[in-house]
């Protein structure tokens, strides 16, 4: 692999590396580590190690996370498509733990695709509180609002918006704030080749100028006593110690909070951000060092009394709460559910979201996911959703249809097909070993399969 390392890439980290460089060099001919974060909204690690078919390893600074072998293949396992796991490169999985969200906060992570980090963010907060997961690009925020469902997230509104719209709405407002900025992706060279292919000398540089307004914006919705987590997937000091640096001069009331150097994190180099000592207290991890890739991550907190002054109300009541369709959903509640999803219930258009508590208006922003997207009211009926299936449990519902993960009908409904069953009609929760997979109806002598068809196994 290191062949292929860009000449002018390789030149600078000799320079600012040394006698270290020939140790990072050497990591490039390693083969890249493969990961995946249990997501503890659905089971616990220690549940998922019992259960699941892989060779698991613990990564050290995630209580959640192991080492997985990719020949293995846990992503086309039913328990990824349960829900039970994300797909995460170990390194990625250093940001939470650091930010630490507390069930009950108001929580942003501004550029959140694919969402790993979001919905591990999701994890710590167990349910509570509000999570925006944001990112500017519609492509990759479907994928994100995709991630956020089958992991069964149900506090998280979705938003594909610029951080200047998001400032302009959401002024002092969250508690804690993640950017895990867009930067030239030097850390994932091992793991991605193409990224290597398309780096170029002028990369860190531009990816610098966005960062700053992209944290500009950030700064601007951090409500005093926050915290801010910046985070990058790069070793160029211009998108790393120099940003900080820059955050620093620019905003006296952020102060770097220190962090571990354990497990192999490095502390960032203050001669590489203009020498301010406490650029220190942030950490790098490095490939030679660690078994993970590259990145770099920095905890501020604004300082103040930890108060915002942003709006943060409630949503009012309005007409839609009281529209008359909603007995539709009560109605199926009451014959399919053992306990009733309650709270903020808010109909855009024939679909049926709550919202979590606490939640802002919303009018004006594009918005992909509300919050938790339990179904549509058709004609005299309710439809239930996937993203419903994903956030239950067996427990919530009347019927289910259990299968074990080794049982071909798991795969036949993963597929798609309607499978052969005698049991009571109506609407039934098909699961994997106790866990949610998502819909069928039940008729006579089959279960019609209502797996979304963007989702279905080839």
């Amino acid at each position: 692999m290191h062949h292929d390392l860009p000449a002018a890439f390789c030149q600078r980290m000799q320079a600012l590396l040394a006698d270290e460089f020939a140790a990072f060099y050497q990591s490039y001919e390693e083969p890249r580590t493969y990961g995946l974060r249990v997501n503890t909204l659905k089971i616990t690690p220690a549940e998922l190690v019992s259960l699941a078919p892989f060779a698991l390893t613990p990564v050290p600074w995630a209580t959640d996370g192991f080492y997985c072998l990719e020949e293995q293949r846990p992503g086309k396992h039913p328990y990824h498509a349960a829900g039970l796991y994300y797909i995460q490169e170990p390194s990625a999985m250093a940001a939470a733990p650091l930010l630490a969200p507390q069930p009950g906060e108001f929580v942003l992570d501004l550029a959140a695709a694919p969402g790993g980090k979001a919905t591990h963010l999701a994890a710590f907060m167990q349910g509570q509180g509000l999570l925006i997961a944001n990112e500017v690009h519609p492509a990759r925020a479907k994928i994100l609002s995709e991630n956020i469902e089958r992991l069964g997230v149900k506090n998280c509104i979705v938003t594909n918006e610029t951080p200047p719209r998001l400032a302009e709405r959401f002024p002092a407002f969250f508690d804690r704030i993640l950017v895990d900025a867009p930067c030239s992706g030097e850390g994932m060279f091992r793991k991605d080749p193409a990224a290597c292919q398309e780096w170029t000398q002028d990369a860190p540089r531009q990816c610098a100028a966005r960062q700053r307004e992209i944290l500009a914006d950030a700064v601007r919705m951090l409500k005093s006593g926050g915290w801010l987590l910046y985070s990058t997937c790069t070793f160029a000091p211009e998108e790393n110690e120099e940003i900080v640096d820059w955050l620093l001069a620019a905003y006296p009331d952020l102060a770097v909070v220190p962090l571990p150097h354990n497990h192999g994190f490095a502390s960032a180099v203050p001669a590489w951000g203009g020498g301010r000592s406490d650029l220190a207290g942030a950490v790098r991890l490095w490939p030679h060092k660690l078994r993970g890739e590259g990145h770099f991550l920095a905890l501020l907190r604004k300082q103040g009394e930890g108060k915002g002054t942003g709006i943060r109300p409630g949503r009012k009541e309005g007409k839609r709460r009281a529209d008359s369709r909603l007995k539709d959903y009560l109605a199926f509640c009451r014959e399919f559910f053992t306990t009733v999803p309650e709270g903020d219930l808010q109909l855009f258009g024939d679909h049926l979201y709550l919202l979590p508590p606490g939640a802002p208006p919303l009018d004006g922003l594009k918005i992909l996911r509300p919050g938790w997207h339990l179904g549509w009211l058709a004609k005299n009926r309710f439809e239930p959703s996937h993203a419903l299936a994903m956030a239950i449990t067996a427990k919530d519902v009347r019927y289910t249809a259990d299968y074990s993960a080794a049982d071909d009908a798991v795969w036949r409904y993963l597929r798609g097909e309607a499978l052969p069953r005698q049991g009571e009609k109506g609407w039934t929760l098909v699961t994997v070993d106790g866990y949610p997979l998502g819909w069928g109806k039940q008729s006579a002598d089959s279960l019609k399969n209502h797996y979304p068809k963007g989702l279905r196994w080839l």
